[in-house]
């Protein structure tokens, strides 16, 4: 809201789909605000993971203002880097920060079958932050 004068102008925010197509190195991260849903599928080892993550760690911050939708976040990765395991518990933060406002959000994890390592690290996240799990097996073939 800004009062300009006599007079209020609300503003809204208004989210914008955030689609990045995956890369050898990057996962496909597809963020949608209309449909509420956050997905981040396939590989995660970027030459520099903050430069990678930090735009999604801010869409996340504006997406949270005004959002009291429920949320769903899928993480489908396949393999992922220590530097990325590290932004990835830090949107899982700004995650259970919506969620500790009000909005309601559900982690899927999904991980592969016989991948004890993407299966590990999805039970240490959801140590780590108070949020909903699911732990999803999936077939690689």
């Amino acid at each position: 809201m800004i009062k300009v004068g006599n007079h209020i102008i609300y503003q809204f925010n208004v989210m914008k789909l955030l689609n990045l197509k995956g890369t050898a190195d990057t996962p496909s991260v597809i963020l949608d605000p209309q449909k509420h849903e956050l997905k981040f599928l396939g590989r995660s080892l970027p030459e520099d993971s903050a430069a990678f993550y930090n735009p999604i760690l801010e869409w996340l911050d504006s997406y949270a203002i005004d959002n009291e939708e429920d949320t769903v976040a899928v993480f489908k990765l396949d393999y992922f880097s220590t530097s990325s395991s590290k932004m990835l518990l830090s949107i899982l933060y700004k995650l259970e920060s919506m969620s500790f406002s009000g909005t309601n959000v559900k982690v899927r994890w999904y991980y592969p079958e016989e991948d004890d390592d993407i299966e590990e690290a999805g039970a240490v996240y959801s140590e780590l932050v108070e949020l909903p799990f699911e732990h999803l097996s999936y077939s690689l073939d």
